[in-house]
């Protein structure tokens, strides 16, 4: 179990403040959980580019598909490398840009009231066996400090905005994580 600090900042985690979040209309309202996929370029890992997105950092110049992402303001809470490696942009205790429009059990903008863990991946690229170990123990530990975050209020970004998003793809073993879960 990892160490959750009253600033909303995990213990173990490599912390890289990121610009991209405000207050949550209600710091006591968390009670969802939802994970992402990104790699930037796309189906590309282990550079630097992620952070740089998630800090207002990136060259849009440095690769032709970043084009799409000029002015973009996003963020997570946390980001889980291909080596299980956690990096933390938000804390816990603010509303990070990663849900975009988005709707579950029929209330809008899940930013307000849940937590965004991205995995560096794809939709058809398989997780590693680290960052399924590490996201088991960011749940449990998640889980344990908010005790709202139900297994049935962890969900995909494709379950949240259906139509407009994919991730956390096909490669992605739902059946696994949740069996995992204490």
């Amino acid at each position: 179990m990892y160490l959750i600090e009253l600033s909303g900042w995990m213990a173990n985690a490599n912390k890289q403040p990121s610009p991209n979040y405000n207050q949550r209309p209600n710091a006591a309202d968390i009670s969802l959980l939802v994970i992402h996929n990104i790699s930037l370029p796309a189906g590309q890992f282990g550079g630097p580019y992620v952070h740089q997105l998630f800090t207002n950092c990136l060259d849009c110049e440095s690769h032709s598909s970043f084009d799409d992402l000029r002015g973009l303001n996003v963020s997570a809470h946390l980001f889980i490398d291909r080596e299980g490696v956690l990096h933390q942009f938000v804390s816990f205790n603010d509303r990070a840009w990663h849900a975009g429009v988005s709707q579950f059990d029929g209330r809008d903008n899940c930013n307000d009231f849940s937590i965004g863990i991205e995995l560096e991946g794809a939709d058809d690229v398989s997780y590693t066996d680290a960052q399924y170990r590490e996201l088991i123990a960011v749940t449990e530990s998640l889980q344990s400090y908010y005790p709202a975050i139900s297994a049935a209020r962890i969900v995909g970004h494709c379950d949240i905005a259906p139509g407009r998003k994919t991730d956390p793809g096909l490669a992605f073993d739902w059946t696994y994580y949740k069996n995992a879960l204490g």
